[in-house]
Order: C-alpha cells, then structure tokens, then sequence
C-alpha cells in the first residue's frame, strides 16, 4: 500500500508514467468509466476547498466509483475533539482511499501513518499540495510539450503558498529549469526552499519584486492570491492583496506563446480581460485536475485498465 504526501514520493519515472496515465484518460474516457466500480472515495476536509474536493470527487465518480466524507471540520468529529488518528481508523472500515485537507502541516502523514487504505494529501496548511503540483506539471507537459529546459515565473505569494513550494520541489529534478521569484519583500520565498531546494540542486534562479521586469523572459508565469487565511491581521492582507495584477497592458510584454498558470481561487491578481487571451491556461488547468487526480487514483489502488 503506498500513500501520497509529496510529489517527490514519484520517481520521474514513476511520474512520467502517472502523465502518460493521465494522457491516456483525456484521450480515452470511455476506456476507464467504470474502472473503479465499487471502490469508494473518502475526501476529509478539514480545510474549506472547491476545486481539489469536487476534483477528487469527479475523478471517482469518472472512474465509476463513489463518494463520502465531509467538506469542513466543522461538519465532522473533530468537531467533538476526534482525533485525525482515530478519524482515519474508522474512515479505513468505509473507504477504499482517502484524500485528506488539514490546516495543520503533517496531519495527512500522521494519518497515512494509522490508516489501512491509501492516504492522498489535498493539502497540509502551508506546506505541501501534490495533486496541485501533479495537475501543474500535466498542464506544463501537455501545452508546452517538456518539463525541461523552461524558465518559470512564480508571482505573489510565495512564502505561504503551498503550490509554489510544491511545484519548485518537482521542478528542480528536471535539466534546464530557471526559476524567476517574483514577490514583495514580505512575502519572499522561505529560507529553506532557497536553501535546501534551489541552491542546494544549483538551480538557476533570482529573485525580483516588479513583474513587468519579469515577463519579457518567460516561457510560463504561475500566478497565485495572497491567502487571506494564512495572515495573522487584517492590515498587512489589504497592504499586500493588490500587489500585483496582471492584465492586457501587462500581458503584451510577454512572449507570443507564454502560458499564464494560476493553482486558483484568484481574487484579482489576474484581470478578467486576461482569460480571451490565448496564453491563459488556468481553467484548461481545472480539467487536467480531473485527469490527473483519475490517474492517482488507479495507480494508488493498483487498478489496471487494458
């Protein structure tokens, strides 16, 4: 039995196989509509989300299987004080996989650590999103062709942003990634990402604060939100929410085939005039979400379509 906590629990063998899997079921959907009958998913949210939990539900009901769990603590027994050890132990009697969101960083591990099915981490506070990272880089592969050789713009907030974490730690494996860090002073990557991940693989990659010195270079810009959730007050969140916007006039400095990436909810970091732009692949983004997150599920439950 095998669980999901980070995408570097892939090899990039095992990950090109997971894309070529997911490739496969855009391709083909009929082929794989009733794969998972009589499998169930449980999706625990302890953290609000639209588009992981209704993806992840997509994804099974896709494959032909169904659905339970809840979509807020609130609406659970953590609610009663249950513990995510104990919640996971009687979620293993119902389900067949799990998808777990937990504010708290490691709670989906502690879970793996005590459940009988597999367990898929839909996100851990700020620390790591796999199945974001997984849907990123299906987008990347499939409207750019390679995971190589590219330069990548990250914007906003990358100091909380759990995508962004996840997504540098996969991307440095692969040859001829430059990373452009694009953010406010306050809201810079962690000391440890720059450390431990970039520096430490002699990653190419610098860091600035004005996107249009950016744009001009770039191959593909990943944009994220400043997450309300994630500040400790109200002044610093409106000082920073409007740091940076892209729109039309912004867009023309870019290269002609450069794609716009955003792991989504935006607020108004990207305008609305932008998504009639060519380049504006974030809701092709949401649809690969299903794709991927269907392949996870079959790799994980060891189910094989022919």
């Amino acid at each position: 039995m095998r669980h999901i906590m980070s995408p570097l629990d892939f090899t990039v063998e095992e990950l090109d196989q997971l894309l070529d899997l997911a490739n496969d079921i855009e391709a083909n959907p009929a082929k794989y509509a009733h794969a998972c009958e009589g499998k169930k998913i449980a999706t625990l949210f302890y953290e609000p989300s639209t588009r992981t939990r209704l993806s992840f539900e997509a994804a099974m009901l896709n494959l032909g299987g169904s659905v339970l769990g809840f979509s807020s603590a609130d609406s659970s027994s953590a609610a009663k004080g249950e513990s995510v050890s104990d919640t996971i132990r009687i979620v293993s009697c119902y389900a067949d996989i799990c998808a777990m969101r937990h504010p708290k960083e490691g709670a989906p591990l502690v879970a793996s650590m005590k459940s009988s099915i597999p367990v898929i981490n839909a996100g851990d506070g700020g620390h790591q999103h796999p199945t974001q990272t997984l849907t990123d880089l299906l987008t990347i592969r499939s409207l750019k062709g390679r995971l190589d050789h590219i330069t990548i713009g990250l914007c906003g907030d990358l100091k909380f942003g759990r995508t962004v974490h996840s997504l540098i730690n996969a991307l440095v494996r692969y040859p001829e990634v430059t990373f452009v860090l694009i953010s406010p002073e306050e809201l810079r990557i962690p000391d440890y990402i720059r450390e431990d991940v970039l520096r430490k693989n002699n990653q190419k990659f610098k860091e600035v604060v004005r996107l249009e010195d950016a744009l001009p270079e770039l191959d593909l810009l990943y944009m994220t939100r400043v997450q309300k959730e994630r500040f400790f007050n109200e002044e610093d969140y409106v000082r920073m929410k409007d740091f940076y916007i892209l729109d039309k006039t912004k867009m023309e400095l870019a290269k002609p085939d450069m794609l716009v990436l955003h792991p989504l909810p935006r607020v108004n970091e990207i305008s609305v005039e932008v998504d009639d732009d060519p380049r504006a692949a974030y809701f092709k983004q949401v649809q690969y979400g299903v794709y991927v997150r269907m392949a996870l599920i079959l790799t994980l439950l060891e189910v094989k379509v022919c």
